[in-house]
């Protein structure tokens, strides 16, 4: 069981203690389930109350409130709790080799310290780097390459081409490099449009469980370096998100459309193919983008417009139903002969 006092918390984190440095820490978790021993952390005073009044030993905050608990204190909490949860939950580590289940053809490049895990398939001129781990189930096709220090969960498939970078994580039933969606009508029939790209995966890409990316029509599909893809993304042919973007669950961008850098796009948003969507631009939730949209610019709705465009309609829409009410009343005055109301009439 891990073990760290106080004091060693906050040297690792650049902290200070407030109370005890000695306390003996052995476990992380939130306030209302922590045990002692626990570290625990609070971001406002609502979560620091209810640390003090839990049983943790220690609170890791950013707050200058005073508590009857050992604090350390970080000039960021929850950033410092994502520094300090591998201390206390290491991530499993895996021998290096290859599982005797494994079916690796005898042109694959695999560095000696990589794990290859049962019933994993690796074909011809792969080349897996330094440090990476490929977990069960998993299938690279000809032609891949993974950088070092990588992870590939249980069940993952890269299609033939596929580059991965280093230190990129792809987790469990992600499909990456497909055909893309391309067809042409002709005869009465849906011809098929053959998909010769790939995707490339740069540097400290994350991807996440399900998640399906389409290889180019012709070049590459392009995911840059940083970029988080959640669980039930959907990437078409030769779309390039551009570096350390953030693609909430069920994303789906279609073919050839471009993301720029530091874009967020939340749960479920749609764009349409072709279009550009700048640097450091945020979508809303369930937003549907039919047109490109500049630098810096926050987006919602369905068809998506700007924020501020669209928070006026959401309010001219709440005031809809007593609008209505006012001119069922004039057309009933108008009807009966009455006069009409004044403006001040209501």
């Amino acid at each position: 069981m891990p073990q760290f006092t106080a004091a060693e918390i906050a040297e690792r984190l650049d902290g200070q203690v407030l109370g005890d440095p000695h306390v003996v820490l052995t476990g992380f978790a939130p306030a209302d389930t922590a045990q002692p021993g626990d570290l625990t952390f609070a971001e406002n005073a609502e979560f620091l109350a209810r640390a003090t009044a839990g049983a943790a030993s220690a609170i890791l905050t950013s707050l200058e409130i005073e508590s009857s608990k050992t604090r350390i204190f970080v000039r960021n909490a929850r950033l410092a709790c994502a520094r300090v949860l591998p201390l206390f939950f290491p991530e499993p580590t895996f021998a290096p080799g290859l599982h005797p289940t494994a079916v690796v053809d005898s042109a694959a490049r695999i560095a000696p310290t990589a794990h290859v895990g049962p019933h994993c398939v690796i074909g011809p001129d792969v080349q897996i780097g330094a440090g990476t781990v490929i977990e069960a189930g998993t299938v690279l096709g000809a032609g891949c390459r993974i950088g070092e220090d990588s992870r590939l969960f249980p069940n993952v498939t890269l299609y033939p081409r596929t580059q991965v970078g280093n230190r990129v994580r792809i987790h469990a039933g992600a499909v990456i490099g497909a055909d893309g969606y391309a067809y042409v009508f002709e005869g009465g029939a849906h011809q098929k449009i053959p998909q010769v790209g790939h995707v490339i995966l740069h540097d400290d890409v994350e991807v996440g469980a399900n998640v399906t990316i389409d290889r180019g029509a012709l070049g590459a599909t392009v995911v840059g370096r940083g970029s988080k893809l959640d669980n039930l993304v959907h990437l078409g042919h030769n779309v390039v998100v551009g570096e350390h973007c953030l693609l909430v669950a069920q994303v789906g961008i279609a073919g050839s459309t471009r993301v720029g850098n530091y874009v967020t796009l939340a749960g479920q948003v749609g764009i349409a193919d072709h279009l550009r969507i700048g640097d450091r631009v945020v979508v809303g939730a369930q937003s549907g983008v039919m047109h490109s949209i500049p630098d810096g610019e926050k987006w919602l709705g369905a068809p998506a417009r700007s924020a501020a465009q669209m928070k006026r309609q959401f309010v001219a829409l709440a005031q809809l139903p007593g609008l209505l009410r006012r001119l069922a009343e004039l057309e009933r005055r108008v009807a009966a002969g009455a006069p009409s109301p004044s403006v001040t009439d209501h």
